[in-house]
């Protein structure tokens, strides 16, 4: 462990976050995490050209070292890296050339006498710089520094309930609004787990949990040569509905549900016997239609309490929460998170989880298991 970033509360609609960096300086700091290959986004290339055309092929190649840090004072960095090399002549089409192109950690190159513009990047950290090959002499190994660290997302519901990944995605933003207050998209539908490469910052972050209601934000920062992991805490829970003639009955099936905020908003809608969804913590109506007669009854979202709400075809309903008659409560059966902060009043609070050592080059070789996007 090399440092804690700092936690900014963000009012009470947005989440405490807590987290752990580490330092990536030893390459095995990112080996329990998939990374995410996602290059930073380059203009459309040409096939693979070198500069000066059909003379280029006389000429005498130089090879050219190269490798990247993600910090000034870190070590070379030996995985997930791509490297792009591009002539700064303009071909016909007016994009620029691609000479060559390399992945993984630090890369060597032959290339021509003359003028390049090389680009590395980390995820969606990338930085550029202007390489001469000169006609005499071997040229000098060529060091980048990219300024930038990796991020690792995790969520859980109330104070320590696991969510499936599967029902759980991440945004992030750049943390500065515009001034209609939109801010600019980094990456989308970032899945738990997954180690994001980006440059030094603070971003702002979007958990959503199901496709209701329950979304938190947050704001963190990532260190230069350093894996940040975080856990965002949610105040929701799993709610399946069911219309049932008596009190733990079989649900009734062609029933129309619609779910309602204490200030009468749908937030849900569904045609099943057993619709589920996942509600943020508060006050709701399930509205139960079921041949043209409409049945309804007042619940309470408890956060991390996945439950039962029973509508019952009588005009009396079972009250909940702190009342008469409480939901039916489902085990949780998931795994719990070890390690979980206090909530400070009404704020979500946030879970730290363990570090690890970065991966070593062949744990990271082609045939592992790259999910990320493409360059295009």
């Amino acid at each position: 462990m090399s440092g804690i970033s700092s936690v900014r509360r963000l009012g009470t609609a947005l989440a405490v976050l807590a987290t752990f960096s580490t330092s990536a300086s030893a390459q095995d700091a990112f080996q329990e995490f998939k990374q995410l290959n996602g290059s930073v986004k380059m203009p459309k290339l040409n096939a693979f050209v070198a500069p000066g055309g059909e003379n280029s092929a006389t000429e005498t190649l130089h090879d050219v070292s190269l490798e990247a840090k993600l910090s000034s004072d870190s070590g070379p960095q030996q995985q997930g890296l791509s490297w792009y090399v591009f002539s700064p002549i303009p071909g016909a089409d007016g994009k620029l050339p691609l000479v060559a192109s390399s992945q993984g950690g630090s890369a060597a190159f032959h290339l021509a006498p003359g003028d390049y513009f090389v680009n590395v990047s980390f995820g969606r950290a990338g930085v550029t710089k202007k390489l001469t090959v000169s006609e005499s002499g071997t040229p000098q190994k060529q060091t980048m520094v990219l300024d930038a660290g990796g991020i690792v997302l995790n969520a859980v519901s109330g104070s320590d309930v696991r969510i499936p990944p599967a029902e759980l995605s991440f945004a992030i933003y750049s943390n500065d609004a515009k001034e209609d207050g939109s801010r600019g998209l980094v990456m989308s539908d970032v899945k738990p787990n997954t180690l994001v490469g980006l440059s030094a910052g603070t971003y702002h972050i979007v958990s959503e949990y199901g496709a209701v209601n329950a979304v938190i934000r947050a704001d963190i920062q990532v260190e230069a040569g350093k894996v940040t992991e975080a856990t965002i805490q949610h105040k929701a829970a799993k709610i399946t509905f069911k219309l049932v003639s008596d009190a733990g009955g079989e649900a009734i099936a062609d029933t129309a549900w619609s779910i309602l905020t204490a200030a009468g908003d749908i937030v849900g809608e569904s045609v099943s016997a057993f619709p589920t969804m996942v509600l943020a913590e508060g006050q709701y109506t399930a509205v139960a239609r079921n041949k043209d007669k409409i049945y309804q009854r007042d619940f309470t979202v408890v956060a991390g309490t996945n439950t039962d709400v029973e509508v019952l075809m009588k005009e009396q309903q079972p009250q909940d929460a702190e009342d008469r008659q409480p939901a039916q409560q489902i085990p949780d059966p998931s795994p719990q998170v070890q390690q979980t902060l206090q909530p400070q009043s009404q704020q979500p609070g946030a879970t730290i989880q363990q570090q690890h050592p970065l991966p070593t080059y062949e744990q990271l070789a082609p045939g592992g298991g790259d999910d990320g996007e493409s360059m295009d």
